[in-house]
């Protein structure tokens, strides 16, 4: 990230104002900065565009896009993990979640209390060596099924389950897909590592493999 502001725009320079703790700061800066560089990659825009866009949260907390005093030609969702940052663009109107994971033991209680049976099936038929990945993995692609849905961490994470073939290469994509236990609904999305990360996209229609912006 640029050490100076100047790609915030006044209502977020006023937010970010009024954040206490360094690390919220941070973490609130690296969100923005990186989804206002996935948008301008995806609209073909040049570095002026960039004090013109602005990301507001939803009254939800979803992350939305705004400019011309208006919502956005977008949709997006955005996460990130240590100093890396991570967004997903669709379409505007077009159901979009993400999520980055930094790779990790995970504690048992974690699969026990918060994975599904099926999911908790497919940890342990993972050999050792890669169950590390296996259970970052599902987490990260449960946490986009639930951006998805705009509910987050406050609905049951065992309401939704995972699909995965923990044997893809995961380098540069893998499908995995997923389904919400109290209705109809599915969900199609693509995984990948990079640099020690698990990283998920993710959508309520099924999706072409992600074009990548890495900075």
């Amino acid at each position: 990230m640029p050490e100076g502001d100047y790609w915030l725009n006044e209502g977020e320079r006023r937010l970010l104002e009024g954040l206490r703790f360094p690390k919220r700061r941070n973490d609130w800066r690296l969100g923005r900065w990186t989804a206002k560089q996935a948008i301008c990659a995806c609209l073909d825009k040049d570095a002026s565009f960039l004090p013109l866009l602005e990301i507001r949260a939803a009254t939800d907390g979803s992350p939305e896009a705004f400019w011309n005093d208006g919502p956005g030609e977008v949709s997006i969702s955005i996460s990130h993990s240590r100093d890396m940052g991570l967004c997903v663009v669709g379409p505007a109107g077009f159901a979009v979640g993400c999520d980055l994971e930094w790779i990790e033991p995970r504690e048992d209680e974690l699969v026990e209390d918060y994975f599904t049976p099926e999911e908790i099936s497919c940890v342990k038929r993972t050999p050792a060596a890669d169950r590390q990945l296996t259970v970052n993995l599902i987490w990260s692609a449960k946490e986009t099924i639930l951006k998805i849905l705009r509910e987050g961490l406050r609905r049951d994470t065992r309401s939704v389950t995972v699909i995965i073939d923990p044997h893809a290469p995961g380098d540069p994509w893998s499908a995995w897909s997923g389904r919400c236990l109290e209705s109809t609904r599915k969900f199609y999305g693509w995984w990948r590592t990079l640099q020690g990360y698990v990283l998920t996209l993710g959508s309520d229609q099924p999706t072409s493999i992600p074009r990548p912006l890495l900075l």
